[in-house]
């Protein structure tokens, strides 16, 4: 298909803010073995370093559990306040020299606190006694795990338990933690909830949420999970929010506790501060009619499928272009929901977002007329086209 552009228009104003046109400085420089920082709406990474290298998740890989729990939830396979059965497996003792809830077979507990067991006190015994209970085994629910994190386009990623204690061949990357990051926030969200609960009790042991930056009132953070293994060095999932834009930042294999914080903290900081992000387009805004050839109806609507956002440093949020893309010709049938063209957002000949545009309407075929008829304008408007071009 040919793709006709059928409009620009210049001079777009994307950011509200009143800032001061300077130069982005460098992202911060981190001791870390690889991180991300990402804007939660627009997908846009901000600034990477060894983004796709392959490394120990440590408790990390939670986020995965968690996410896999939610899901059944979702699905009605499972309930917050349903009765978990502790096995042997799951068993605290078996869990001697890393972080643990403190549970014991035949324990009977909620999903909901095994959940902020997961989460809040990043217990490796819960992790097991979810898993057992929602696959029947952890090998199952690991593949499950797997099965997910191919869904969400998690490439780099392998799990191999379901709590992320160092084993052959589990890997994942700082793009895919952020990925799943982003699914949680927005898949799961009464999951996502979880990560702001600073404290958990259960048989009489309080433990506190190890993200620290809860407690930090200088930036926003509401949730994340930290995770350590002498492989993995110390690591750190977290989101901010600061107004309207959310961002997310993942630090792996740093030296120490603090310095997964202290980088986190300087990493988000970062980006708040010389980049933001404007929602362009709601989803299910039509967009332009778009000419359907050799079917039941001649034009259909074109919009967006998902909400749209631009996301940019501030001191360059003047300028852009932005132009209407369609697929040329458009034959019938087309379905509800079919890619038809897609807009996209330039400065000085950069692209800097473009986001597909989808049919509104489903167009049948039409009769034969129409189809003979279309055909005869489509080879005038071919023979013709060919004649300008000679």
């Amino acid at each position: 298909m040919k793709k006709l552009i059928l409009t620009t228009i210049g001079l777009l104003y994307v950011s509200s803010f009143s800032v001061a046109a300077v130069s982005v400085p460098n992202p911060p420089e981190l001791s870390a073995k690889g991180y991300v920082l990402m804007d939660y709406h627009s997908e846009v990474v901000i600034a990477e370093q060894n983004g796709r290298a392959g490394l120990a998740p440590a408790s990390l890989t939670k986020l995965m559990t968690a996410y896999v729990v939610g899901q059944e939830i979702i699905a009605e396979r499972l309930n917050w306040e349903d009765k978990v059965t502790v096995g042997v497996n799951a068993w605290s003792q078996k869990f001697p020299d890393s972080s643990k809830m403190f549970i014991k077979p035949k324990d009977e507990i909620s999903v909901s606190n095994l959940m902020r067991g997961v989460i809040v006190q990043s217990g490796n015994d819960a992790c097991v006694a979810l898993a057992e209970h929602v696959a029947g085994s952890e090998a199952a629910f690991v593949s499950l795990m797997n099965e997910w994190a191919d869904s969400l386009g998690m490439y780099d990623t392998r799990f191999i338990n379901s709590h992320g204690l160092d084993a052959e061949g589990i890997q994942t990357s700082p793009r895919d933690m952020a990925i799943l990051m982003k699914n949680i926030i927005e898949d799961v969200p009464d999951v996502y909830e979880l990560y702001s609960e600073k404290e958990f009790t259960w048989n009489d042991i309080k433990q506190y949420n190890r993200n620290s930056l809860l407690w930090d009132n200088a930036i926003n953070v509401d949730g994340g999970k930290t995770g350590y293994t002498s492989n993995a060095g110390y690591s750190l999932v977290s989101s901010a929010i600061d107004g309207d834009t959310r961002l997310i930042s993942v630090v792996m294999g740093t030296e120490s506790k603090n310095a997964r914080i202290g980088q986190s903290k300087n990493l988000l900081s970062y980006g708040f501060r010389f980049y933001t992000t404007q929602k362009i387009a709601d989803a299910g805004q039509v967009e332009s009619m778009v000419r359907v050839w050799k079917g039941d109806q001649s034009e259909i609507e074109a919009g967006f499928p998902q909400d749209a956002y631009i996301t940019l440093p501030r001191s360059q949020t003047k300028g852009l272009e932005r132009s209407v893309v369609i697929e040329e010709p458009l034959m019938a049938p087309v379905k509800l929901g079919q890619k038809v063209g897609e807009i996209v957002w330039t400065k000085e000949n950069e692209v800097v977002a473009r986001y597909p545009i989808v049919s509104g309407q489903a167009v049948e075929e039409g009769n034969w007329f129409s189809k003979i008829w279309d055909s005869a304008i489509l080879w005038f408007k071919g023979l013709f086209s060919s004649f300008l071009s000679s």
